[in-house]
Formats: structure tokens, sequence, C-alpha cells
């Protein structure tokens, strides 16, 4: 599979959120040396009234159970939208390699906007950081949730 490949996986994931009333982000986490999707899972925030049950967080912890580790260095999550501050951390905190992001979020996102938490001196990790995989349909389908919700 390819970067394409798995952003589309994480895009299931995204309308599976929808699905259950969530936000409509997806993530998916790969190990790269086997090309193998490890963990996959979208925002449940509302499911677990659990405000930190973002899909990266999700699928991060998933990684760790399985590893029995704190952390998981060299793999690459993908994931719809841009990580807010807190998912950013987390990515640190676990040595993800690689972040493949589909659409940029302006107002919340913590990568490339707002804190920029990778850019900090107190980050102790940044991942390769690859964003605009399949940008519009990561976009739209949070547009079209917000503009039914509203």
């Amino acid at each position: 599979m390819d970067d394409t490949q798995f952003m589309t996986a994480a895009l299931d994931e995204a309308q599976r959120a929808e699905a259950r009333g969530e936000v409509p982000i997806g993530a998916v986490l790969v190990n790269p040396v086997t090309g193998e999707i490890v963990a996959r899972d979208g925002n449940r925030t509302i499911e677990y009234s659990d405000p930190t049950a973002h899909a990266e967080i999700n699928v991060i912890r998933a990684a760790c159970r399985q590893t029995g580790a704190q952390r998981i260095p060299g793999y690459d999550l993908y994931v719809t939208l841009e990580p807010c501050t807190m998912c950013a951390a987390a990515l640190s905190f676990a040595r993800i390699q690689r972040l493949i992001i589909g659409a940029l979020d302006p107002k919340g996102g913590g990568v490339m906007h707002g804190a920029r938490f990778f850019d900090q001196p107190t980050c102790h990790h940044r991942p390769e950081i690859l964003h605009g995989i399949l940008q519009e349909p990561c976009g739209q389908i949070l547009k079209d949730f917000f503009k039914h919700k509203r």
C-alpha cells in the first residue's frame, strides 16, 4: 500500500466515526517495514465520554497495548485532519516516525498551526511530517458534517 491507500483507510475510519455521531476524524497506524495497519480508529470522545479519545490517541493506545510498550518508534500515523496540540504531544511521546496529514486545520491544529508543538524547544521528538494526502476529501467530510450540524 502507499500513502494514498493508507489515507483512504483513515478516511474510512472518519466515516465510521461520523456514523457514530462523532466528529469525522480517522487515523491508522502503520508498520512501514511490513506495510501492515496495526491499529485503526476514529474519534470516540462522545462514545467514551472522554475528551482525549481522539482518533490519534486511540490508535496509539491500541498499538502500545499490543506491543506492551509506552513508546512505538518506527510507526507511521495517517490522520485525516491536522492533529491538535494534545495529539501532537502524544505523537512525540510515542516516538512516531512519520506523521501523514490529510487536511490542515488552521483553527485547531497544533502541528502546522497554533502551538506548532514540534517546533518547541521542549519537544523531545519530532516526526517526519507530510501533509496534503487526499486533502480535499479529508476536508470535505468535516465541512459536510458541520454544515449538517448547523
